[in-house]
């Protein structure tokens, strides 16, 4: 018997799933996760409890769609995560939730501007909202992600949810959460004035930091 490449990145992302469902930003099925490899890319089944997934559950779909490798069905939400790996090459793990901060902006059809420093390192840019598309219309929704996303690792998809990608899983997981706390302030803040986005360019050359300089000798005082 074969043994499976891929286990040791599976159970990553089965816990990465049932932190995401502790924390609140799965539900039940709702939520899924994908991840890049050399034949395409591993994602969540579809109609699966995270409480009971095995790796033996994951679908291996090619960047051109076709189901590769396994026994469950691939998750509904597939071509959205298949649409932003083919747009973003950098982009190496999906993570698509409802949490609650940043999908209560999604209803508000609103864009969630780049306000605090660790967005415009981790996220990289203002992240905007699609149109609403009816669940269930899979490419029309893929579509209009894939034309939305830009730079920026994040998107959210209006009266639905968020979609957070970075270069690897704990990445994605990081712009997640850092996501749904600047979706928190924008909310909190609302009321209280007119908020003050840092300025583009220096939005870019804090993503050019992270990137490139932080944690290393070119970043030292």
């Amino acid at each position: 018997m074969t043994q499976d490449p891929y286990v040791s990145l599976k159970q990553e992302m089965i816990e990465k799933c049932r932190l995401l469902e502790k924390i609140g930003y799965f539900i039940g099925t709702w939520g899924n996760v994908s991840v890049r490899i050399p034949e395409g890319f591993l994602v969540t089944p579809s109609r699966v409890q995270y409480a009971v997934i095995e790796p033996r559950d994951f679908v291996t779909v090619s960047l051109g769609g076709t189901r590769l490798a396994g026994h469950c069905w691939p998750s509904s939400e597939t071509e959205i995560h298949r649409a932003v790996l083919n747009k973003k090459s950098d982009v190496g793990a999906i993570i698509h939730s409802h949490s609650p901060y940043a999908t209560a902006v999604s209803c508000l059809h609103q864009s969630i501007p780049v306000f605090v420093e660790d967005m415009a390192q981790i996220i990289g840019g203002e992240v905007r909202c699609t149109r609403y598309i009816p669940a269930g219309q899979h490419k029309e929704i893929a579509a209009e992600v894939g034309n939305t996303i830009g730079e920026e690792n994040a998107v959210l998809l209006a009266n639905h949810g968020v979609l957070c990608c970075g270069r690897d899983l704990e990445e994605g997981l990081v712009a997640s959460q850092i996501l749904e706390k600047a979706a928190l302030m924008m909310l909190a803040a609302g009321g209280a004035g007119k908020m003050f986005p840092i300025p583009e360019d220096l939005v870019k050359s804090e993503r050019y930091r992270f990137l490139y300089k932080y944690g290393t000798a070119h970043d030292a005082p």
